[in-house]
């Protein structure tokens, strides 16, 4: 108890209660921040989401511009089945559908990506193309081909064969110079996975395209691997804007070409019909599978 210096009792704290008051503000800031992180990952999750439904209203455009969806990537292919370029893909020619029409502009399709005059092109950052819950590259340069280009988190769904082998020939709605069309997507728009994210904890991929010579790289830790999609002593360019789901969402044995997100939830997919849905974690591997091809006939129930 305090006294004032005129005789009056005055009011005071004692340290046990000053103790008291910071241990329950410790308390109260313990339980705060896993409620603001909570918050924060349900904000960049919808964000991302708002994000996949701008790009599927982008591939409905498209479609009803040309007949078609746009190639997964376009590329000259040499007698051995070598890609020759020049590799713009899938999301560069969404630009015009993207409100990107300065930036569509400044590309010439017919030549490569890595000329000097796409320099400024080729490394522009979009927004529309980043999950807000990765890592924030910016600009990187890959491997192999050594090109400097802009980070993205969303890459087109090749299907479920391996992509190595024939890149032009994947089940699924992109691949090397496709054109697949609503109608032949026999699965259904509403049953068929289209776009999906890619971390950067596995590898990085670009809205820009797919540049002969470069090379996909593991980005965190050193993974088994037994084929020419994960053998990064190949040039796997194709992996810039192509994935294939052969590891459920987010699973630790993904590989290069997987399906990754930092979502606590699962992934977020858009659907041909520009639907998005979160698919969890432990998603059944034949509906995973499934929803990957387009004509396969797969019948699935429709819960993810």
């Amino acid at each position: 108890m305090v006294y004032a210096r005129n005789g009056r009792q005055g009011l005071g704290v004692t340290l046990i209660e000053l103790l008291v008051v910071i241990a329950i503000l410790a308390i109260l800031v313990g339980l705060l921040l896993p409620a603001v992180q909570k918050v924060r990952a349900a904000a960049a999750r919808l964000k991302c989401q708002n994000n996949l439904k701008q790009i599927g209203l982008a591939l409905h455009n498209y479609h009803d511009r040309s007949g078609h969806l746009p190639p997964g990537y376009v590329s000259a292919v040499s007698p051995t089945g070598a890609d020759l370029g020049p590799g713009w893909g899938w999301a560069a020619h969404l630009l015009p559908d993207l409100e990107q029409d300065a930036l569509w502009r400044l590309i010439r399709f017919n030549a490569a990506i890595g000329e000097p005059a796409h320099a400024r092109a080729r490394t522009q950052v979009l927004t529309v193309f980043l999950c807000p819950a990765d890592e924030q590259i910016g600009v990187f340069t890959t491997a192999g081909a050594g090109v400097a280009i802009a980070h993205a988190n969303y890459v087109g769904v090749f299907g479920t064969n391996d992509i190595a082998p024939n890149p032009g020939a994947g089940n699924g709605v992109f691949s090397r110079n496709s054109r697949i069309r609503f109608l032949d997507i026999t699965d259904g728009l509403s049953n068929t996975f289209a776009i999906g994210e890619r971390s950067s904890d596995i590898a990085l991929a670009s809205w820009v395209g797919a540049i002969p010579g470069a090379e996909v790289l593991w980005r965190n830790a050193p993974h088994d691997h037994d084929d020419d999609d994960h053998d990064h002593h190949h040039s796997n360019h194709f992996l810039l804007v192509l994935g294939r789901g052969d590891h459920q969402p987010n699973a630790p044995e993904s590989h290069v070409d997987d399906f990754y997100s930092r979502h606590t939830l699962g992934l977020n997919c858009l659907f041909a019909d520009g639907s998005v849905h979160n698919i969890g974690n432990a998603v059944s591997p034949f509906v995973w599978s499934a929803i990957q091809t387009r004509s396969l006939g797969e019948v699935f129930p429709a819960a993810w």
